[in-house]
């Protein structure tokens, strides 16, 4: 299905959908219910339904390293759900090496506002920690020292992004999800993270057409999710539901692989 579809470039997916502030919803779904997704989602036909294309490639390598304080700061703030919470990554497209430095921060209404700047490295250090600094402070963020974060874990997957019509925003598809941490890894196959991005609280259709299906929103982070699978000493989250009940028959976990 996604190869029939036409495709979008990504200025013109940026021009029509960029979303840095945006409403998220975020589900998990088996990877054969895709078609079915897509084929219910406009029955009257595709209605203008693109998928991003970048040098002939439907599919991007995504690779994120994930910077946190040496107490988890940026973890617990997501974990107990605080206001301020708070995301320092840096983020490679695997199959150009375009690299950037990003932080994500809490707007207003529970927006998510993602900025970003051109980085080559995992240090935050100099201009870069001062970039940090500044976007964390103006989401009220104060109490960060940018230049003390360390890399806690490494994500990698494989991503398809589809621009939905008529204002509908953009959803990104997931596949082959991978963690790598200090205390070891863990893989999840046969399952897609589905990622719907508006700039309105309303339902999109995609979000209609999964719950159509029987999908529902469900409580799930990159990095909150790859960490407290790994991190043996991490209290019970709000993640485990996610873990327990849509990761846990489809995930392999491996010891002592160091990041």
């Amino acid at each position: 299905m996604i190869d029939d579809l036409p495709a979008v470039s990504l200025d013109e997916l940026n021009a029509a959908a960029e979303l840095l502030t945006r409403v998220d919803r975020k589900y998990v779904i088996p990877a054969g219910d895709l078609d079915a997704v897509l084929t219910g989602l406009f029955p009257t036909g595709r209605a203008g339904l693109r998928v991003l294309e970048v040098d002939g490639r439907r599919e991007s390598r995504y690779e994120s390293t994930y910077l946190d304080t040496v107490d988890l700061d940026s973890w617990t703030s997501a974990a107990h759900q605080r206001r301020r919470r708070w995301k320092v990554r840096t983020r490679t497209y695997a199959d150009t090496g375009e690299r950037w430095l990003e932080v994500k921060t809490r707007g207003s209404r529970g927006t998510t506002v993602k900025e970003r700047l051109p980085h080559d490295g995992t240090d935050v250090t100099g201009p870069a920690a001062e970039w940090v600094r500044d976007r964390l402070a103006a989401a009220y963020v104060p109490d960060v020292d940018p230049s003390g974060l360390v890399a806690t874990l490494h994500t990698g997957y494989r991503r398809t992004t589809l621009m939905l019509p008529a204002d509908g925003g953009r959803a990104t598809l997931d596949r082959d999800l991978r963690w790598v941490s200090g205390h070891g890894s863990a893989e999840v196959g046969d399952v897609l993270v589905v990622e719907t991005k508006s700039g309105s609280h309303r339902p999109g259709p995609l979000d209609r057409r999964l719950w159509e299906l029987g999908h529902r929103p469900v409580r799930i982070s990159k990095y909150g999710t790859g960490l407290a699978l790994l991190t043996p000493d991490l209290q019970r989250n709000r993640w485990h539901r996610v873990t327990s009940r849509h990761l846990a028959d489809h995930l392999a976990r491996h010891q002592g692989v160091l990041a």
